[in-house]
This record gives C-alpha cells, structure tokens and sequence, in this order.
C-alpha cells in the first residue's frame, strides 16, 4: 500500500514541477504560444495568456499540496 502512495505522490510531484514551469514560461515569455505553434488564438490581446498563467498557478498550487499530504501520509504510515 505504501508503495501507490509513494507513486501517487511523485506522480502529484512531477505535475506540479511541470505546472510550475509552465506558469514560469508563460509569464516570462508570454507570445511562445504564437512563435511555437505559428497561430494567434487571442489576436494578441493576451488573455489566452493570462489564462494559462492563472490555470498553471493554479494546478501548481493543488497539485503541490496534494504531493505534501501524500508525503505526509506515507511517512505517517511508515512510523507506525
């Protein structure tokens, strides 16, 4: 049983690292949606962007507390 939860909890880990740096890009860099794919979804008004970022902080936010009370159960568990 620990062994799932220590899955799960990489699993919600590695989610939020690359949530993380899609937020991270997309603020940075905001028009790489437009130079990597070649269309303009939003005619360059930038709220596709914003929406991302605002998703990406969002899913970081979650996915990294769910990874902590994994971590948190699963060292729990392992001191019983």
């Amino acid at each position: 049983m620990t062994r799932n939860m220590r899955l799960r909890g990489r699993i919600e880990a590695v989610a939020a690292g690359l949530c993380g740096l899609l937020f991270l890009v997309t603020l940075i860099w905001p028009d790489w949606i437009e130079e990597v794919f070649g269309v303009d979804p939003d005619q360059h008004s930038g709220a596709l962007e914003w929406a991302i970022v605002a998703l990406a902080l969002c899913a970081t936010l979650t996915f990294s507390l769910l990874a902590r009370g994994e971590y948190r159960r699963t060292r729990t568990l392992s001191t019983e």
